[in-house]
């Protein structure tokens, strides 16, 4: 029997141990946390990652705990006009073939720890990978405590710090991108109904963009404040945010904005990293898979997704372990292409939403103001690239 090692016990790595259990592979998940967890946030689970999740055989456990959007909507920050809406809920299911889900990460990381435990996978928390050794046939995998592990394959799935990822990228660091978020829940039940949209909601403005959207059935609403900033002085890569400085950051803005900012009683500031596109994701055993290999901004909310992804084209490629090497080189070159489009996407939402008051604002809104106005499901036709795509089939 094949064995892979995987490094990192978040979504996309306990995500992959289910694939390659189902595979006939021997698993060993790898944790340096010594219990699963995660700061509280939400994430946005797009169709395409939810045929991942069905693939896995949880997507109903994963319903049971998330919000269904009615709509995924760009508005302006001052005004609160609505400048672009796509329509999600039953048309998403209908055009893309999966629900558009929002859900709490901790809530998604235990579905898939539950089902991590109904199988043989081997997880060990408390414990990480700190370098990977490739051998002729093989890899070795040194951890934490000083001991050592033989494996098939490697897969990093620790990050975008991936200790694994030195050895196929050495000398190579994260970046800081400009961008800093603050991020935080508000009880549903801390504001007027209807305060804040049912919505996925984007409200952009100058140098700046906040996105909100609901939990838990409703119960929480998630923020996510984005700041360009010139640079990141946080010995951490997240820190206890500062209330009074997110609400000036937002003053003025529309009074749904205001209102959800002034029920904020805590919040966390992250800086947001990512690393060079032109880098190799595999060598020789090992793989990289989620944000260890291409981290990504959050203005296309795909971070998740691209991590779910990785998941079957990565397990199909190796097949039965015949020629490991071989087939990562395979996979490394189907996902390439497509993840780095969505990287370059996020990239030019970010200036979308971040556009000035002025004429390249006016120019760059307008086309989208018209498409929502004359041809509504034109826009849902440009996500079908990305929507549509289904990482289970082939």
């Amino acid at each position: 029997m094949n064995r892979v090692i995987i490094a990192g016990g978040g979504i996309a790595g306990l995500a992959a141990s289910l694939a390659f259990d189902r595979a006939g592979w021997e698993v060993t998940v790898l944790e340096r946390a010594p219990q699963l967890g995660e700061v509280g946030a939400g994430i946005q689970l797009s169709p395409n990652a939810c045929k991942v999740l069905d693939w896995l055989g949880i997507l109903p456990a994963i319903r049971e705990h998330a919000f269904t959007p009615a709509t995924a909507d760009l508005r302006d920050g001052l005004s609160g006009e609505t400048l672009l809406s796509v329509p999600l809920g039953p048309a998403a299911e209908a055009r893309w073939h999966a629900p558009y889900l929002h859900i709490h990460r901790a809530d998604l990381l235990s579905v898939l720890a539950k089902a991590v435990e109904r199988r043989r996978i081997d997880l060990r928390l408390g414990i990480e990978a700190v370098r990977a050794v490739d051998q002729p046939d093989a890899v070795s995998v040194h951890l934490s405590d000083g001991s050592l592990l033989a494996a098939d394959l490697a897969i990093g799935a620790d990050g975008i710090r991936s200790a694994l990822r030195a050895a196929i990228n050495p000398d190579e660091a994260p970046r800081f991108t400009g961008q800093t978020a603050w991020r935080a829940l508000i009880p549903a039940a801390a504001l007027p109904g209807g305060t804040i949209p049912r919505t996925a909601t984007v409200w952009a403005g100058a140098g700046r963009h906040l996105v909100t959207y609901y939990l838990r059935g409703g119960d929480l609403i998630n923020l996510v404040a984005v700041l360009e900033r010139a640079a990141w002085t946080e010995e951490s890569w997240s820190a206890p945010g500062d209330v009074d400085a997110l609400r000036k950051a937002f003053d003025g803005w529309h009074p749904a904005v205001s209102a959800l900012l002034a029920a904020v009683d805590t919040c966390f500031l992250w800086g947001l990293f990512d690393r060079p596109e032109q880098v190799r994701w595999t060598s020789g055993h090992t793989a990289l898979i989620g944000d260890a290999a291409h981290p990504m901004l959050p203005f296309m909310a795909q971070g998740a997704g691209m991590a779910l992804e990785d998941v079957p084209v990565l397990v199909n490629a190796v097949g039965s372990g015949s020629d490991i090497p071989a087939a990562l080189e395979a996979f490394e070159r189907r996902r390439w292409p497509r993840v780095t489009r969505v990287l370059q996407r996020a990239r030019a939402n970010g200036r979308l939403f971040h556009h000035p008051p002025g004429m390249a604002q006016w120019l760059a809104r307008t086309p989208i103001r018209l498409a929502g106005q004359i041809a509504p499901g034109l826009a849902a036709g440009q996500l079908d690239w990305l929507y549509g795509f289904d990482a289970t089939q082939g």
